[in-house]
């Protein structure tokens, strides 16, 4: 038997290579739902909400598949850095970033008409010393827009980056230990894991 596909609710290229490189079957359809990022509030909290929310808004549309929501962001020091709005709020907020510890927390939701399951995860990435030259030119290669923390690890803004601590497919856009744990345990051996 083949396993059905996920309903990704997510327009990230990223999770979408993500699922791929993992042999997960999908489709994706863009969730129905605004985020706003408080940098006041609880992160875990607040990525769950928003995968949760975003899973829901499509799930109308999930026809019996699985639906999945994902959001993520950046905190440190208990501050959320969102996407930075535009070039000069990407070099401060890379700024901010250098030569410290961050933390990347993901909110999943696994949705079906029976059951929801949402899951948060984190992993620290820390950012080597940056210089001055170095935030000019990593902004202008545009990798900041619409990234949280302003930087895209799997690609120019590897260069910032000096340890990553746990999941890396977390910090792409999809922590994907998380998913398969939850696959496993939902659906055991149906998805080609478990």
């Amino acid at each position: 038997m083949s396993a059905p596909p996920l309903l990704l609710a997510s327009t990230s290229p990223q999770r979408r290579a993500i699922l791929q490189q993992l042999g997960i079957p999908f489709e994706a359809v863009a969730p129905r739902y605004v985020e706003e990022d408080p940098p006041e509030a609880d992160a875990t909290q607040l990525v769950c909400d928003h995968a949760r929310a975003k899973a829901r808004s499509v799930s109308e549309e999930a026809a019996g598949l699985p639906v999945l929501g994902v959001d993520t962001t950046v905190v440190l020091g208990g501050r959320i850095f969102g996407k930075p709005a535009d070039a000069p709020a990407a070099e401060q907020m890379l700024g901010v970033l250098s030569g410290r510890t961050h933390a990347v927390v993901s909110g999943l939701c696994l949705w079906t008409p029976e059951w929801e399951v949402v899951e948060a995860a984190a992993t620290l990435v820390t950012f080597r010393e940056l210089t001055a030259h170095d935030l000019v030119a990593y902004v202008a290669t545009g990798e900041w827009e619409g990234r949280a923390g302003g930087y895209a690890i799997q690609g120019r803004g590897a260069t910032l980056v000096e340890r990553v601590e746990g999941d890396y497919l977390n910090v792409v856009g999809l922590p994907a230990a998380l998913l398969v744990r939850l696959l496993v345990e939902r659906f055991p051996g149906l998805y080609g894991v478990g």
